[in-house]
């Protein structure tokens, strides 16, 4: 299983984007998501999917995930998720190189 080094950042607080931090999380712990969504009450379950979901893909354990989202639309949620996994020095899957 594979876990971030270190912290790491991608994203902005702009309108339509998501701010996505990782760190490594508690042995143990799996993943944990902290989200804060303009859009909460409508997406926020969503969202949640579409982060943990591309966490899992990649076989990354024990990350901590702080996302401040800005209605983001799916496909922005995964690659900023992937951008911070990648710059917190989790080795991606080719696929989706």
């Amino acid at each position: 299983m594979k876990k971030p080094v270190s912290t790491a950042q991608a994203g902005t607080l702009e309108s339509n984007d998501i701010s996505i931090i990782v760190s490594p999380g508690e042995p143990g712990k799996g993943i944990v998501i902290e989200l804060e969504s303009v859009v909460f009450d409508q997406f926020g379950q969503l969202i949640f999917e579409e982060i943990r979901k591309t966490v899992e893909d990649q076989g990354v354990t024990d990350v901590y995930i702080k996302a401040n989202d800005r209605g983001a639309l799916n496909c922005t949620v995964a690659a900023r998720t992937l951008t911070a996994l990648a710059r917190a020095g989790v080795a991606l899957k080719e696929e989706v190189l």
